[in-house]
């Protein structure tokens, strides 16, 4: 099974109402793996890494992201696998 890395970037209201944690369970869930992080601008940001099917079932729950959450726009980005065993909250 092929895998895919793809950078996103999450905008929105998306810090603040525990976007990251979500992130960190659907991704653990979903068997992703890489890393999630907030930016100073108020985005976040995000390394997914896994089988096809998972990432993009990945993206798809970003879209939503938590109740308390009102994403507006996800920019996606092919990107290199950087090695993460796991997946983790970046400060």
């Amino acid at each position: 099974m092929a895998e895919r890395a793809l950078a996103v970037r999450v905008s929105g209201r998306v810090q603040g109402v525990a976007y990251r944690a979500w992130t960190q369970a659907e991704a653990r869930r979903l068997g992703v793996r890489g890393w999630v992080r907030n930016l100073s601008d108020g985005s976040v940001a995000a390394l997914l890494i896994g089988p096809e099917e998972a990432v993009e079932a990945m993206v798809r729950a970003m879209r939503r992201g938590p109740a308390d959450a009102e994403v507006a726009d996800l920019a996606l980005t092919e990107a290199r696998d950087d090695g993460s065993a796991d997946f983790r909250i970046r400060r």
